[in-house]
C-alpha cells in the first residue's frame, strides 16, 4: 500500500526517506533516518522495529545488506514485510515478502533503495528511481520529492494517495527536513507547498540551532528571541 525511496547523498552525507501511501500518517511509522548512520523504510505489514533495530545495527557497524538479512531472518512475520535500508557508506538493501499485494517489488543501487507494494505496476518504481537519479547535484530533499512525483505520475498506490512524507537528516540527531502530510486528498501537492514554506521560514532557523559541536548555534543572544 506504499512506495518509498531511502537514500544517501554522497555530496553532503545527508540521509533521507520519501514515501507515499493510501493510508493516514505515513510519516509516523514508515520513515526513519539517523544522521551519519542510515535511513530505512518499513512498510506493507509494518513492523517499526525493523527500521528502529536496523538503525541500531548500522550504528554498531553493520552494513545495510547485513542488517536487513539479520532482521528479516529473525522476524516471524517476514512474509508480510517490506523493508528498504541505506547505510552511511551508501550501501543499500531491500526485502519484499510474498504476502503484500501486487504489484510489489524493490530496486537497489549505490546509495538508494526503492520499494513498493499494491502499486499500479513496476513502472512506478522504475520512474521513481529514474527521477531520483536524474539530477544528482540537486538537494536530497528535492530529489526525494521528484521521486514521489514520478511514482505518482505512473499510478503509485492503486488505491490512490492520502499521506506523504519526506525526512532528511544531516549532522544532528534532529532532522533538517521533516515534511509530513498526514491526511489530504492531494498529499503530493500539499507536501510541495510545505517544502516551499519550510525552505523559506523553517530550515534557516534549523540551521541556526545548537549542535553537538556548537552548543550556542548561530543565534545572536543579544538580539534573537528564539522560536
Amino acid at each position: 500500500m506504499t512506495f518509498s525511496l531511502v537514500a544517501r547523498c554522497p555530496r553532503t552525507g545527508q540521509l533521507g526517506v520519501g514515501a507515499m501511501t493510501a493510508m493516514l500518517g505515513i510519516g509516523k511509522l514508515v520513515a526513519h533516518a539517523r544522521a551519519q548512520v542510515g535511513a530505512a523504510a518499513t512498510q506493507a505489514m509494518v513492523n517499526p522495529y525493523l527500521a528502529l533495530d536496523g538503525l541500531v545495527r548500522l550504528e554498531q557497524g553493520a552494513a545495510a545488506e547485513e542488517a536487513v538479512e539479520e532482521l528479516i531472518a529473525a522476524d516471524p512475520g517476514r512474509e508480510g514485510r517490506q523493508l528498504g535500508m541505506v547505510d552511511a557508506r551508501g550501501g543499500a538493501a531491500a526485502y519484499t515478502g510474498p504476502l503484500p499485494e501486487d504489484y510489489k517489488g524493490h530496486r537497489t543501487g549505490q546509495g538508494w533503495a526503492c520499494q513498493g507494494n499494491r502499486l499500479a505496476g513496476p513502472e512506478v518504481l522504475d520512474a521513481a528511481v529514474e527521477a531520483f537519479l536524474a539530477e544528482p547535484a540537486r538537494p536530497l530533499v528535492e530529489r526525494l520529492l521528484a521521486a514521489l512525483d514520478a511514482g505518482e505520475d505512473e499510478g503509485g498506490d492503486r488505491k490512490g494517495h492520502r499521506s506523504a512524507t519526506v525526512t532528511v537528516v544531516e549532522q544532528e540527531l534532529y532532522p533538517l527536513w521533516d515534511l509530513r502530510i498526514d491526511e489530504s486528498d492531494e498529499p503530493l501537492r500539499a507536501i510541495h507547498a510545505l517544502h516551499e514554506q519550510f525552505a523559506e521560514e523553517l530550515v534557516p532557523q534549523i540551521r541556526m540551532l545548537p549542535g553537538r559541536d556548537d552548543p550556542l548555534g548561530g543565534f545572536d543572544y543579544g538580539r534573537d528571541a528564539g522560536v
